[in-house]
């Protein structure tokens, strides 16, 4: 195929026809390979390549881009095959299908599918397609130009240079130039070599590499035929030869399985299902009333949950060698764990199953959404920016931040579950004064947390960059939220709500907490907490805001029914006795 590079190492031991066909300027007829869906790719996984700073399985390479230029871990062609990460980042490589015109990068804005003339009902295109485009070129030329100027960039504008930055990395891998699996021999922050006999040059002599070489073209050979115990033998022998390379710089055998295993464990995935099946069993007896046994499986499945939800934290804990919080997948990943670690706490405390029926529910939207977004949102284990690294400020500022979110978290939780009764039946919600005290101590859990967060922030900055204060957007919001909760717990003190205001601030407050969390870092987009920036998920979050208000709406309004239907039952007994009520008026 005109203007393709296949790397030497692979193209080698590809039938010669292939050779022939890469060179042809018409389109491209694949080389004819074996099935290779029943290859077992492990042994291909754990061999080490350097990629965005760090050295990782190629197996966790493979995932990422996969889901980088598909936005899913595996992918379906369009003639139904269904393709493995490491079997597709191969297939690439040696150029096994005609991966150009494949329809498989997504593009969801609709604003720019407009402006480039796609399909509007469409929503993944070929980068042959994408690479094509004289308009797309000339919105990444303007977007750059903008932010050379330090000018702000429009959603259009953002998305074009993520397009544009996922044809830029396709094109890498395609060439080979990405698969960077030639350690460099005395350094860790050395850059690492694609396998070519001509780039190695400067760091091995042939006689260094040529066994290595030898393993990658047997590797691809059999990989081409379809021979799976050749494919994993030359896999497993081609590791060694790296290693042999450069032994105090290649990663351990154990930290290639650990993440190995971290990456086809999916905790996180078996996590949402025990505490959707928890949710149901344990709703099933609230509902019933007194059902001890669907009580005691719904929480040991609940436990489960919290269990892998847990090896998972614990497994990128280890393998990246810091608190899992440095990005906004590892901050849901992380609060909506403690939701649910609170939740037990409070449940074990006051022995009342309400407090799981608020967290479970909120853990379980948190790691779905994170499962659906993994372009706007990456899992990928990332070296830290230089303002991060620093593992104690990291740790004990952002995880106290983090575990104040997550107790408003489980408040707002909480708080649904009130409405919800509110707006079905006020005036026994109105009784339940246990409820609206449990809802109390969590809000007050939060703000101490949040407040001693809040603080620690001020003195890790003024550590970090000279000041302790600087109305950073992420501060200043920081400042709101707690201010908001403290209004609401001072007002509960002084007598301007009682139980209804308090069940209403719990919700509407924790806008001001996803404003925080997510709308300064993808809406706002600005300050020097830079690291965390991104865009999308705006349709999910003003979705929830709107039900949200909604809801709160509904609730209120059932509320004030029922308290002035109480106020005229008062009336009316007042009017026959002629005393006093003997019903008070409802709190406010």
């Amino acid at each position: 195929m005109k203007g393709r590079r296949v790397i030497v190492a692979f193209v080698s031991s590809v039938v010669c026809a292939l050779t022939a066909l890469a060179q042809d300027a018409g389109p491209p007829n694949m080389p004819s390979v074996a099935d290779t869906g029943d290859l077992d790719t492990k042994q291909f996984g754990l061999l080490a390549i350097q990629d965005n700073g760090r050295r990782k399985p190629i197996d966790t390479f493979a995932k990422e881009t996969l889901t980088q230029i598909t936005g899913r871990s595996s992918y379906t062609d369009k003639t139904g095959k269904k393709w493995t990460a490491n079997d597709f980042l191969l297939s690439v490589l040696l150029g096994t299908r005609d991966w150009e015109n494949e329809p498989m990068a997504l593009v969801s804005f609709g604003k720019l599918k407009e402006q480039l003339g796609l399909e509007k009902t469409q929503r993944r295109f070929s980068f042959a397609q994408l690479r094509g485009s004289a308009e797309l070129r000339r919105i990444v030329n303007e977007a750059h130009a903008l932010k050379r100027a330090e000018k702000p960039l429009d959603r259009a504008q953002q998305e074009a240079l993520r397009i544009s930055d996922r044809l830029a990395f396709f094109g890498r891998v395609m060439d080979g130039s990405a698969l960077l699996i030639v350690p460099a021999p005395g350094n860790k922050t050395d850059t690492w070599l694609a396998p070519d006999a001509t780039t190695v040059a400067p760091y091995y002599n042939e006689m260094q590499f040529q066994a290595a070489q030898t393993r990658l073209q047997a590797l691809a050979n059999a990989y081409a035929q379809g021979d799976a115990f050749n494919f994993s033998l030359a896999a497993h022998q081609a590791r060694s030869d790296l290693r042999a390379l450069s032994p105090s710089i290649y990663p351990t055998e154990s930290q290639l399985q650990l993440e190995y295993f971290y990456n086809h464990f999916e905790g996180f995935y078996r996590a949402a299902w025990c505490y959707g099946i928890a949710l149901l069993l344990l709703a099933i007896a609230y509902q019933r009333g007194k059902t001890r046994l669907l009580n005691r499986i719904g929480l040991i499945v609940a436990i489960g949950g919290l269990l892998f939800h847990a090896t998972g934290i614990v497994l990128r804990c280890l393998i990246g060698g810091r608190p899992p919080v440095t990005n906004m997948y590892e901050s849901i990943i992380w609060v909506s764990f403690a939701v649910s670690f609170f939740g037990m706490i409070f449940f074990a405390r006051y022995r009342t199953p309400i407090y799981l029926l608020a967290a479970l529910p909120v853990t379980l939207i948190a790691l779905l959404l994170v499962h659906q977004m993994p372009i706007a949102m990456p899992s990928s284990i990332d070296p830290l920016v230089p303002v991060l690294r620093d593992n104690f400020w990291l740790t004990v500022h952002v995880l106290t931040i983090t575990l104040s979110y997550a107790a408003f978290a489980l408040a707002m939780g909480l708080g649904h579950v009130l409405l919800f009764a509110y707006a079905r039946n006020p005036r026994a919600v109105s009784s339940d004064a246990p409820m609206h005290f449990w809802l109390y101590r969590v809000l007050q859990l939060g703000v101490l947390l949040l407040a001693a967060g809040t603080i620690l922030g001020g003195v890790w900055a003024n550590y970090s960059w000279g000041r302790f204060w600087g109305w950073d957007p992420k501060e200043t919001w920081a400042l709101i939220a707690l201010l908001c909760y403290i209004t609401t717990l001072h007002g509960r003190l002084a007598g301007w709500w009682r139980q209804f205001g308090l069940v209403v601030a719990s919700v509407v407050c924790f806008l001001t907490v996803l404003m925080a969390w997510y709308g300064v870092n993808f809406v706002l987009g600005k300050g020097l907490h830079s690291y965390g920036f991104g865009i999308g998920g705006e349709t999910y979050v003003a979705s929830f805001v709107i039900a949200d208000l909604s809801l709160v709406a509904i609730a209120s309004w059932r509320y004030m029914a029922s308290k002035r239907e109480v106020e005229a039952e008062a009336r009316s007994q007042v009017s026959h006795s002629g005393g006093e009520p003997s019903v008070a008026p409802a709190e406010t």
